[in-house]
């Protein structure tokens, strides 16, 4: 896989390297109401022709998941993209369930989602619209009873343009493990947004890249500096603002379930420079993990310079980094910047023949499509390596669940994070 983190979105190039007040705190209304997950429309059938439809990894946990979708208005913050006059989120809440028989399964996009996706996404040398993207079910069961708790909260939030959906294997399963996870779409970033009346709010990124820089074959760093500094920092202003207004709009019944006092959040490439980045800004996340992420405002792996704050001040809380196949803090500048000046706890490791795609659902889904319709394998390798898929989401499942469960649940990982081990031969450790 080459080092450039950037995906080609429509005709530009979109590098994905990729704070709001609180409503509710302030007294006027956090603006917030339960998504229907009824309007997927496509069930089982769903005139989807010859369309290929894919399946997802049950969770690993002990329990079932449930899961609600909110949408959350910061009437205080005007939308950065567009100049609307507030700022819209879709958000998906997956939880421990207390029981999930007769509580239908949520898709993993809407209609409307998966019609963006299909236009426009970050898979290489896929044809996405030989699939049925709305024809996928998850494993969370739509407004199924939450399990007694507390339970510790975490955050979600996926890679530039990719929407929320792309890591519901990872955060269904932290749900199956007792954690409640906040599946964040950054609205207008996002390929494409379905909101409970019916709008779809499509990325406006390819024609934010294709105005700073033009010749988008030969990006000019400094003229791309400023998009990625502000679509890390519109990021990161959408997590403030959904941890000031959750508690609030959250259903009762879920709300008293959920620790917000014991608050983590990670991410996939600009996701996880948002979840370390979010931390640094907020101390009210404990713990943050960035899954193959630059940490500056850069589009290449191995390029130096326009460093974030999180970089150039380092963090005193703990975080973990997981690269693909060679990126470490020696080869990833930014990372290793970010590992010199932090204070608290870290871990810095590799998956050997992992790709940049691995952290996302694409490990499990490109598989299923290369097999299907008879892709080369270049297709396969270019999105997710050459690990084995299987062996990659149960490493990806392993080290979030260690991470987390550490430093939010206070459990015991018997040392999968502090070295190599028998259990995950395919982590290699830089620090």
């Amino acid at each position: 896989m080459p080092t450039r983190r950037a995906v080609v979105l429509s005709a530009a190039a979109v590098l994905l390297a990729a704070p709001a007040r609180a409503v509710a705190a302030s007294g006027s209304g956090s603006g917030a109401e339960p998504a229907s997950g009824s309007g997927s429309g496509s069930g089982a059938g769903g005139g989807s022709g010859e369309r290929l439809r894919l399946k997802l990894p049950a969770p690993s946990g002990p329990y079932g998941v449930g899961t609600v979708a909110l949408r959350l208005v910061d009437t205080a913050r005007p939308d950065p993209w567009t100049g609307g006059p507030h700022r819209e989120l879709m958000v998906s809440v997956r939880y421990p369930a207390r029981a999930i028989r007769g509580f239908a399964a949520a898709p993993q996009m809407l209609p409307g989602e998966a019609a963006g996706w299909t236009e426009l996404n970050s898979l290489g040398d896929i044809p996405a619209d030989r699939v049925d993207w709305a024809a996928t079910r998850t494993h969370a069961h739509l407004g199924a009873p939450a399990a007694p708790g507390p339970h510790p909260v975490v955050l979600y939030s996926p890679g530039a343009g990719d929407p929320r959906s792309l890591g519901t294997t990872l955060c269904d399963d932290l749900a199956s493990r007792g954690h409640v996870v906040v599946m964040i779409d950054h609205t207008y970033d996002t390929t494409a947004v379905e909101f409970p009346d019916g709008r779809v709010a499509r990325t406006v990124l390819p024609a934010e890249f294709a105005e700073v820089e033009p010749d988008p074959a030969h990006p000019d760093p400094a003229k791309v500096a400023p998009l990625l500094e502000k679509t890390v920092a519109v990021r990161v202003a959408d997590t403030r603002f959904v941890l000031d207004a959750l508690p609030a709009a959250l259903p009762a019944p879920l709300r008293a379930t959920a620790d917000f006092a014991r608050t983590g959040m990670f991410g996939q490439s600009a996701g996880g420079f948002t979840a370390l980045q979010a931390m640094h800004d907020d101390r009210r996340i404990l713990a943050a993990a960035n899954l193959d992420g630059v940490t500056s405002y850069v589009q290449d792996d191995d390029e130096d310079g326009f460093p974030s704050t999180v970089t150039a001040d380092g963090l005193d809380r703990p975080f973990l980094l997981v690269g693909k196949d060679g990126n470490t803090p020696s080869t990833v500048p930014s990372w290793g910047e970010l590992v010199r000046h932090s204070r608290g706890w870290h871990r810095a490791l590799s998956l050997h023949g992992a790709a940049h795609g691995t952290f996302t659902d694409a490990v499990v889904l490109v598989p299923q499509i290369t097999r299907r319709l008879g892709l080369p394998r270049a297709a396969l390798t270019e999105n997710i390596g050459t690990i084995a898929p299987r062996r990659a989401v149960t490493a990806d499942r392993a080290l979030l669940a260690a991470f987390f469960g550490r430093f939010l649940r206070g459990a015991d990982d018997h040392g999968l994070l502090d070295g190599p081990s028998a259990r995950l031969p395919e982590a290699r450790f830089a620090s």
